[in-house]
């Protein structure tokens, strides 16, 4: 019988961590899922803890322990509206939850990034993602998960031009995403919430592991199978 455990979530309002959630929720493994937000949150539940926070000004009292930190904070640029504001919350913020959870003896940190995450990369969102990875990994947890999906599928809050588009592009060509294109599918919101929490319980231990998002979809597959 698998021991019981408790879960903290940062991030719990986006499209990924609402979802997530829910799930920790709903799992029996979990008696305990706190979730760590800027702003009081719309879902209720009684193993639910909501502890509303100024990430500028978290500290180490403001995390208790926990089998796992799911870190899905994340932005965009145009939300952020500056380079620097977007920095502070896709990667100063994980960094500095991360080192809590490390102080605190948290033994695993999973944490959101991207696809294409690469501290080198051109591309400078997949760049502030990979200087991330590469700062968690310097950081020496006792055990980081990296989850890279792909365009995030379902219902956003806000409007996303670029996601839209990209959205259906992706399905418009998803039949094509054979073999090695297949980490470019697009993945459903959901599924990266389940896929974590197997990550969780489920997956072999490793010091660092890097999931991609075809691994992700394995971990997770949709409930209805996509026509070939």
């Amino acid at each position: 019988m698998m021991n019981l455990r408790s879960a903290i979530v940062v991030g719990a309002t986006g499209l990924v961590g609402s979802e997530l959630i829910k799930q920790l929720c709903e799992c029996d493994t979990y008696v305990s899922v706190t979730a760590i937000v800027r702003h009081q949150l719309d879902f209720a539940h009684e193993k639910l803890i909501v502890k509303v926070r100024d990430f500028e000004y978290l500290e180490e009292k403001d995390i208790d322990f926990a089998h796992e930190v799911y870190c899905c904070l994340g932005t965009t640029k145009k939300k952020a509206k500056t380079k620097e504001a977007f920095e502070q919350v896709d990667f100063s913020y994980p960094l500095h939850i991360a080192s809590l959870a490390k102080k605190k003896g948290i033994p695993h940190f999973i944490v959101i990034t991207a696809m294409g995450a690469k501290a080198t990369s051109f591309v400078y969102y997949n760049r502030v993602k990979g200087m991330l990875e590469r700062d968690l990994i310097e950081l020496d947890l006792p055990q980081l998960s990296l989850v890279r999906p792909s365009l995030l599928k379902g219902p956003r809050k806000e409007f996303r031009l670029g996601e839209r588009l990209g959205g259906v592009v992706l399905t418009i060509a998803q039949p094509l995403l054979v073999g090695p294109l297949k980490k470019y599918r697009a993945i459903e919101a959901s599924q990266v919430a389940t896929a974590m929490i197997c990550i969780a319980l489920y997956e072999k231990k490793q010091k660092v592991a890097i999931y991609p998002s075809h691994i992700l979809q394995s971990l997770a597959p949709p409930i209805i199978e996509e026509e070939e």
